[in-house]
């Protein structure tokens, strides 16, 4: 296949993925738009946990929070609970499961909300901050891939899973980029405005 055969059809997978997306998840993301501005206007805030490159896409969804998404504003509670220091800390003395269960515990409080991200829902360390934010009455949101993984059965009947159709982890991170940035702009629009 030639380089640029390859270029046209990673476009097209993403395409694909996208629309997919839209067609199964478009009343989903609007609810969790409208979850997160419930909390937000109750005065809590969000924490945001993910793996690998999830981590990096919930430390820009906080990022987009605290600062701004497409307008100046004041920022908003939000944080990734993916801190080098609290993370190394915690895997050395308890182990890689709990790096974001004890954070949650610390810091979470009921009302807040746990936005999770993870292409495949295994991680327990994924599994264990549900749990974690169950037990401290904060509501989640998981934006998955594949099946969900193990924390798909975790989630309780008024949270929400936002599960990418697709099993190829740089499509569904792909995805879970566009469902964030569309969350942001629900966000910004309803409190301030187009």
């Amino acid at each position: 296949m030639e380089l640029e055969d390859r270029i046209v059809s990673q476009f097209h997978n993403t395409m694909e993925i996208n629309a997919l997306t839209i067609e199964q998840h478009t009343p989903l993301i609007a609810e969790a738009g409208e979850l997160l501005l419930q909390c937000l206007v109750s005065e809590q805030k969000i924490l945001c946990v993910g793996n690998g490159g999830s981590a990096a896409l919930a430390q820009h969804f906080a990022s987009l929070l605290l600062n701004r998404f497409r307008h100046e504003r004041p920022g908003l509670p939000a944080m990734a609970l993916n801190d080098a220091a609290a993370m190394s800390g915690i895997s050395e003395e308890t182990g890689f499961a709990d790096v974001y269960s004890k954070q949650i515990r610390a810091l979470g409080q009921p009302g807040d909300i746990l936005l999770l991200v993870s292409t495949h829902g295994r991680a327990n360390s994924l599994v264990q901050a549900i749990q974690a934010a169950h037990d401290r009455d904060m509501m989640v949101i998981a934006l998955s891939g594949g099946d969900g993984g193990n924390m798909a059965a975790l989630l309780l009947p008024d949270e929400i899973e936002i599960c990418i159709p697709g099993t190829e982890d740089a499509l569904i991170h792909g995805a879970h980029l566009l469902v964030l940035h569309c969350l942001c702009d629900l966000i910004e629009y309803q409190l301030f405005g187009g």
